[in-house]
């Protein structure tokens, strides 16, 4: 089967690889329909790691994903081959203590699709645990269906955020993710909300949504950071409000957080790290199923997977009014 391998700084291939075969207990065999390229993957692709994990042999990226099971393994009851599934690229272990606390996104032994060394959705076929797969409706589409997952991260991080009703809140980055809490917050009841992002058409989908392009210093409730980090902490630590909340979701390419003591001390700002989602894709297909949330006004770009070398190029580059990609098999 056809999947997209990175080796290293930018040297994404696609080549042959052995089909995954038949899958085993608890586990299905799914044709991949569409994978979003997500910001941690432009990560990956630009520096061949993330954070502190490091690319050592070649890997197949991608994680947010959509598909149609093709096989299942014994002891599977819940689903059937033909079912069309977006699935959940977190694998936790669920016996360590943060699994059985209710935090598998903080689990001590998880696997994660597409992050190394475990191989993600860029490829026809893969083998995923049954219980990461979520049957959707026929209104939802594959490409929707695969947008579960960043709105998932969005959802995570408005529970995080705390927002109640008539709240100003700022959003620093309108990427998907950005794009995705603006839409949250607001079903959340947020008053007002604000949007930060250096590309004007990334401002100009964000004020479609119902955001203002600009925050006032000092005079938000909650500030959530959603870009690379780096200057963008800083600026949601501005916007906040003395006593506010500041989320901080980006992934930074330097693997450091910085920011002015001074300004989140004497504020008394609560600070909060996000980290991925749990329990989020039941709640998120209901939301796109009633149209309380659009995803389909985020994809911007569609490429076959034979063209995905291209597709994180333009990615990383900002290209062509980029907001997201979704690759087809």
């Amino acid at each position: 089967m056809l999947a997209a391998r990175l080796y290293g700084p930018r040297d994404i291939r696609v080549e042959r690889i052995p089909h995954p075969g038949k899958p085993g207990p608890g586990n299905v065999l799914l044709r991949v329909t569409a994978t979003g390229i997500c910001g941690s993957d432009v990560h990956a692709f630009a520096n061949a790691r993330i954070g502190d994990t490091v690319l050592k042999s070649p890997l197949v990226l991608g994680h947010e994903f959509a598909g149609v099971i093709e096989t299942i393994g014994s002891g599977v009851e819940e689903l059937r081959a033909g079912m069309r599934v977006a699935v959940d690229p977190a694998q936790p272990c669920h016996h360590c203590d943060l699994c059985e606390g209710g935090n598998p996104n903080l689990c001590r032994r998880l696997h994660f699709c597409g992050l190394y060394p475990d191989d993600g959705s860029l490829c026809e076929f893969m083998v995923v645990p049954a219980r990461t797969c979520f049957p959707v409706p026929d209104s939802i589409d594959d490409e929707a269906a695969a947008m579960l997952e960043p709105l998932g991260v969005a959802l995570h991080a408005i529970n995080l955020a705390k927002i109640r009703p008539g709240n100003r809140v700022a959003v620093i980055g309108a990427g998907p993710i950005g794009l995705l809490l603006v839409q949250a917050a607001k079903l959340a009841g947020a008053g007002e909300i604000f949007v930060r992002d250096p590309l004007p058409g990334r401002l100009m989908l964000a004020a479609k949504l119902g955001a203002k392009p600009l925050a006032v210093r000092g005079e938000v409730d909650v500030a959530i950071e959603a870009a690379w980090g780096g200057a963008a902490i800083e600026q949601a630590l501005e916007l906040a409000r003395p006593g506010g909340r500041v989320v901080l979701v980006g992934i930074p390419s330097e693997d450091r957080c910085a920011f002015q003591h001074s300004t989140a001390r004497r504020k008394g700002l609560t600070i909060v790290f996000s980290r991925r989602m749990k329990h989020t894709y039941p709640r998120a297909i209901r939301l796109v199923e009633s149209g309380k949330v659009d995803v389909h006004s985020l994809v911007t770009h569609r490429v076959p997977l034979k063209n995905v070398a291209e597709a994180f190029a333009l990615n990383s580059a900002y290209k062509d009014n980029v907001v997201k990609i979704i690759v087809k098999p």
